[in-house]
């Protein structure tokens, strides 16, 4: 498997390392990674991509060694759409870049996908819906009502992440049981849990990771200069989207992304990947690279 070369980005507000494969004169592909992972999430994936003429360039999230925690202490998603929108400018902004996220980064590619102004020529969502989609599909009451006790035992860390101090004292005992509960059923994590701690080494790491999920349940506002961004962080994508979710994801449940094809533009896409948790991108990584390459041909290049 190719080794990555590491970058330093220097941004105006952050420095960011990312690990990036492929040629450097190829078509960008920026993923975003979630928790609990980390920029090397993607190396299953990336050189398969990479391998298809892609430049694939995976940041570590702020937060996320060696990545530092933000200065600004702002974990709103619109601080994760401008580092996004940077990190896109610094690479030299080009017009065909495909933005691919996953979990948080899902969050992010949705919200920029919901952005008029985006850059991006293609936007990848993975695990995460958009969830304005998500909200327009949710059906009938009785439907609801049935999937909403699984959701809310899958989310049972967001609530303890609420918590003042404890969860980021107990996370590293906390991830390993989470990548066990979301993953199908015997799949070793193995390198990939190790990377994912890896990422969180000091208490400024970790609860920064825990400060996403408390930027995104209270009663909170981003810094000014994220404020633009953030309001479109949960409507529905503007632009077509590729959406992947494994069908056995047990972080969301795979019933939520089945029928949201109804509320994304037209030209947007599905596809459940079978045999697959919530890191489908590890778990599943040709299957998913596949559908990824087989969508973006279908799309033709940029818009």
């Amino acid at each position: 498997m190719t080794d990555p070369h590491i970058l330093k980005l220097g941004l105006p507000h952050l420095d960011v390392t990312a690990l990036s494969w492929g040629p450097p004169d190829g078509r960008l592909a920026l993923c975003l990674h979630g928790f609990p992972d980390s920029a090397w999430g993607w190396r299953k994936l990336a050189p398969l991509l990479a391998g298809n003429g892609f430049r694939v360039i995976a940041p570590f999230a702020r937060g996320y060694a060696p990545t530092g925690p933000a200065a600004d202490g702002d974990y709103h998603i619109g601080a994760l759409m401008y580092d996004a929108l940077a990190v896109h400018e610094a690479l030299g902004a080009p017009e065909d870049a495909v933005l691919i996220g996953h979990d948080w980064g899902g969050f992010v590619s949705s919200a920029i996908a919901a952005y008029p102004e985006s850059p991006f020529a293609e936007h990848i969502t993975m695990a995460v819906a958009p969830i304005g989609a998500i909200n327009k599909t949710r059906g009938p009451v009785v439907r609801q009502l049935s999937l909403l006790p699984k959701q809310l035992r899958n989310s049972w860390y967001i609530l303890f992440f609420q918590l003042p101090a404890l969860p980021e004292r107990l996370l590293l005992r906390i991830i390993p049981r989470l990548w066990q509960d979301w993953g199908p059923s015997g799949y070793d994590t193995g390198t990939e849990l190790d990377d994912a701690l890896a990422a969180l080494p000091s208490a400024a790491h970790r609860k920064a990771a825990v400060g996403y999920y408390r930027a995104m349940v209270r009663p909170s506002h981003p810094a000014p200069k994220y404020a633009d961004l953030h309001k479109w962080c949960f409507d529905v994508p503007k632009v077509p989207i590729l959406h992947l979710q494994g069908e056995q994801d047990g972080a969301m449940e795979a019933a939520y992304a089945e029928p949201i094809l109804t509320a994304l533009p037209e030209g947007s896409r599905v596809v459940m990947v079978p045999a697959a948790g919530h890191f489908l991108q590890i778990e599943r990584p040709q299957v998913t690279a596949d559908a990824i390459l087989d969508y973006l041909g279908d799309r033709q290049g940029p818009r």
